[in-house]
């Protein structure tokens, strides 16, 4: 069975760090497009940091470039997304989530396996 598992969200403070885990099981991470997404009150969720598999393709929101990078430990078939100088407009819900058959890394209609989601909370 199909499945991925988020781990590391929180609270914290602005300026502040958080490392999330994606731990997939059922399959193997290197051969999907994968990615993190936020859904925040009321919007639909969308793409946050995300990658490709061998063609080197990826995708970050504006407001997250530079600040978010996104990587993938292929032996412990993990996807991470590294967090830094956090604002509380990162607050929400994160997902794990992969395609199955490609699409628009920025839009969640596109992925077809998805986390349970897991908080982070920016605020002093």
């Amino acid at each position: 069975q199909l499945q991925l598992v988020e781990s590391g969200g929180g609270l914290v403070q602005p300026g502040g760090s958080l490392r999330l885990s994606c731990a997939a099981s059922g399959f193997t991470l290197a051969n999907f497009a994968i990615g993190w997404l936020r859904q925040v009150q009321g919007k639909e969720r969308e793409g946050v940091s995300c990658i490709g598999t061998s063609d080197g393709s990826s995708y970050y929101a504006d407001s997250v470039k530079g600040r978010f990078p996104i990587s993938r430990d292929n032996a412990k078939n993990t996807l991470y997304l590294h967090m830094n100088s956090l604002k509380p407009e990162d607050t929400g819900v994160y997902y794990c989530a992969a395609q199955a058959r490609g699409g628009s890394m920025r839009y969640g209609e596109s992925y077809n396996y998805w986390g349970q989601g897991t908080q982070v909370t920016v605020s002093s």
